[in-house]
């Protein structure tokens, strides 16, 4: 049996903490001391790019915060909106793409991170992931140099782990709850055109990078605590609702993520005068708040100094109609749609196209509501819990 000791358990006061396998870890930390959190966030993470590399053939990379992905992305090329709003160099390689994509879907949330990444570390991620605040990253291997940037974070104790591609584990999975052992198979579901076959909307039309889209969100559903709903945009996770009892206010929480993710490509946010020297992070938190619900420029009057000159506010009727304009959004749901209250939900962050198990005694309700908004939507017959 191979045991790493690790920092400590959930929290400080639990200080015996370990991980350990019979047959030994295909884990190794290369740098800093991972806790136990770090290492549930890098486990999740690392299955999620693994899965996703192998259903789209894109590298791919998480964002994960609390045993949920903040963000996870394929590498799709940005466009010139996409790669201003998330502060992006002007050459990064594919693998540095995904991480762009996967960090800035939720900026805020993905602040002191853990990076999972489907392929070796290249020396281009490594610059990307060198200006984030992170706690850690775990990947199958890492470029001489890209390790050499990594050690250099958090004044040389970044936790750094390798994982080995190979490792398949095993399909019983147990865990311990108040003493009593819980045992089940694991869950192997991967998403795949067909699943997406299924139909039931007037509107047939589902284009390729819908599909894409579909693919990235059930993936990250697999490894979202639930309930979740997620929703996607060009190969990434653009709003992730996880957690919440209720699954319209899964549909909110993830929708007003999408909705800030638009807003944040606005010309109206791209072009303000941030004053010189700011850092990313302060960056983030002052479009945080001009785009709060009350966008009057006087509530952010703690963030002025942070602007070269007072922008011009972005009205409440403006960013509605602004966010009107916006559609071909995926959503996909862990678990069926009760109620067509999410229909409506999504329908005002632009989504057209869905995926959901079906199953519920209201379907043809919900049916109804994305036909009622010209949507397509896909039963796929496959729950997707995690906890």
């Amino acid at each position: 049996m191979e045991r790493l000791d690790l920092k400590y358990g959930l929290n400080p006061n639990q200080k015996e903490a370990f991980v350990y396998r019979e047959g030994g870890l295909p884990i190794m930390v290369l740098n800093g001391n991972p806790g136990y959190i770090n290492l549930l966030d890098a486990l999740n993470g690392w299955q999620l790019v693994r899965e996703l590399k192998a259903v789209t053939g894109l590298p791919a990379a998480a964002s994960f915060k609390h045993v949920s992905p903040a963000g996870a992305a394929v590498s799709v090329p940005l466009s010139e909106e996409e790669r201003m709003m998330y502060f992006a160099p002007s050459d990064p390689s594919p693998l540095a793409v995904a991480y762009i994509r996967a960090r800035g879907a939720d900026r805020m949330s993905s602040f002191g991170d853990f990076i999972a990444l489907s392929d070796i570390c290249d020396e281009s991620t490594a610059s990307v992931i060198a200006k984030e605040v992170s706690d850690g990253i775990i990947a199958p291997g890492y470029e001489a140099a890209a390790l050499e940037k990594l050690r250099r974070k958090k004044k040389g104790g970044y936790a750094i782990i390798q994982i080995d591609p190979s490792f398949s584990p095993e399909m019983e999975e147990r865990r311990t709850v108040f003493g009593i052992s819980f045992s089940q198979a694991r869950n192997g579901y991967l998403p795949s055109d067909a699943d997406l076959s299924r139909i039931v909307t007037k509107e047939k039309n589902l284009p390729q990078s819908a599909l894409l889209d579909l693919k990235v969100a059930l993936v990250a559903l697999k490894y979202t605590q639930s309930n979740s709903v997620c929703y996607a945009e060009h190969g990434q996770t653009v709003g992730v609702g996880a957690g919440q009892q209720s699954r319209i206010h899964c549909t909110r929480l993830a929708g007003s993520k999408a909705d800030l993710w638009h807003l944040r490509q606005s010309s109206r946010v791209l072009s303000l005068p941030f004053a010189s020297g700011l850092s990313r992070n302060d960056r983030d938190n002052v479009i945080e708040q001009y785009l709060s619900d009350d966008p009057e420029i006087d509530v952010i009057a703690g963030w002025r100094d942070y602007f070269a000159e007072k922008p011009e506010p972005f009205a409440k009727e403006e960013r509605k109609a602004f966010l009107a304009g916006i559609s071909g959004v995926s959503l996909a749901s862990d678990a069926f749609f009760p109620f067509p209250d999410n229909i409506e939900r999504a329908r005002r962050s632009g989504v057209s196209y869905i995926a959901e198990p079906g199953g519920s005694a209201r379907d043809d309700l919900v049916i109804e509501a994305a036909d009622r908004n010209g949507m397509v939507m896909c039963f796929t017959s496959q729950r997707l819990f995690h906890h």
